[in-house]
C-alpha cells in the first residue's frame, strides 16, 4: 500500500494548497519526460488524486487504506472486518464484560477452518468425479456423460479456487487485529453475599 503523504512529503494535517504544491514540486522531477519513471509518476499521480479527493482522504485517514490503490486481499479482509465490527457493535453485553477483539479472532478462525473443511470436501467430490470419467468405458461420439463430468470437476475447481481467495481474505484481516487488546472490567473480590450463594 502507498502511503500517498510520505510519497508527497506532508504531513498528514497538510491543507488542499500544500497537497497541491507538494504535488507539483515532486512532479518536475517525477515526469518521464524529465527522466522520471514511469511507474513511480503513477505512484505519484495516484497518491495525489487520493489526497485532493476529501471523502478518499477520509477514508484513507481512518483506516489506512483506498478502495484504488489497495490489495483485493486487503479489501476482502477490510469487508470481513467491518461485518464482524457491526455485529460486536449490535451486542447487547456491556462493554468491558467481554473481549470483542477476541471475539472478532474467534469468528475468524472459524471461519478460517470452515473454508479449509469445505476445499477438502471440494477436492474429494471432484476425485469422484474423475474416477468415474475415468471409469466410463465405451464412449460413443458425442460423449454426452464425459463433458458433463468434465465440466462439473471444473466447475469443482472453480469454487476451490474461490475458497482459496476466501482463506486468503480471513488470514489477511486475521492479521489486521494483531497489535490489538481489549480491556476488561475488573471484577471486584468475592463478598461473603457471592460465597453464600454458592
Amino acid at each position: 500500500m502507498i502511503d500517498p503523504y510520505q510519497l508527497l512529503g506532508l504531513e498528514r494535517d497538510a491543507d488542499e494548497a500544500a497537497v497541491k504544491a507538494a504535488y507539483r514540486k515532486a512532479a518536475k522531477s517525477a515526469h518521464p519526460d524529465a527522466g522520471g519513471d514511469l511507474d513511480a509518476f503513477g505512484r505519484l499521480n495516484a497518491s495525489y488524486e487520493l489526497l485532493k479527493d476529501p471523502v478518499r482522504r477520509r477514508v484513507y485517514d481512518d483506516t489506512g487504506y483506498d478502495p484504488q490503490l489497495a490489495d483485493a486481499t486487503d479489501l476482502k479482509g477490510l469487508m470481513m472486518l467491518e461485518t464482524l465490527v457491526n455485529e460486536m457493535i449490535l451486542d447487547e453485553r456491556a462493554p468491558g464484560s467481554f473481549d470483542p477483539v477476541a471475539g472478532l479472532r474467534r469468528k475468524l478462525t472459524d471461519d478460517l477452518l470452515k473454508a479449509r473443511f469445505h476445499i477438502l470436501e471440494l477436492e474429494r467430490h471432484r476425485t469422484r468425479v474423475r474416477q468415474h470419467a475415468d471409469r466410463i468405458g465405451r464412449r460413443p461420439e458425442n460423449d454426452v456423460l464425459g463433458a458433463m463430468l468434465r465440466a462439473r470437476a471444473q466447475s469443482i475447481t472453480e469454487a476451490i479456487k474461490g475458497a482459496e481467495t476466501q482463506i486468503s481474505a480471513i488470514e489477511r484481516a486475521y492479521a489486521m487485529l494483531e497489535g490489538y487488546s481489549y480491556e476488561l472490567e475488573a471484577v471486584g473480590p468475592r463478598g461473603p453475599e457471592a460465597e453464600a450463594a454458592e
